[in-house]
């Protein structure tokens, strides 16, 4: 089964930085990524990185103001987000992508339990 766990959320002030984590049971994935769900939105997607090239994508929301990385060693992917804003309020999931296959088919198979952001104004 695998596992991924989230950790880093909590309260910020707005301008604020906070940096969330996920640890994955394996390190067999080919991407993976941060999508968040605001109280009465649909999930959104915020983050993605391949594991092996590092080549990262995000959403225009957050675009100059989140970096994700990954560390290889410790098997995390991470998000540094700054400038915060009272909009990034949401619960932040960690995902991932088996394959290449499943990263055309737009298929996240794994997830994370998430973790709350708060920023307040």
């Amino acid at each position: 089964q695998v596992e991924l766990v989230e950790s880093g959320g909590g309260l910020a002030q707005a301008g604020g930085s906070l940096r969330l984590s996920c640890s994955a049971s394996e390190q067999d994935f080919y991407r993976m990524g941060w999508f968040r769900q605001a109280p009465g939105k649909s999930r959104e997607f915020v983050a993605a990185i391949v594991w092996q090239s590092e080549d990262t994508s995000y959403a225009d929301s957050v675009k100059g103001r989140c970096t994700i990385s990954r560390d290889s060693a410790k098997g995390t992917v991470n998000l540094q987000m700054d400038s915060l804003k009272p909009e990034d309020t949401a619960v932040y999931y960690c995902a991932a992508q088996k394959s290449y296959y499943s990263h055309i088919s737009g298929v996240w198979g794994f997830w994370g339990q998430g973790t709350q952001v708060t920023v307040s104004s």
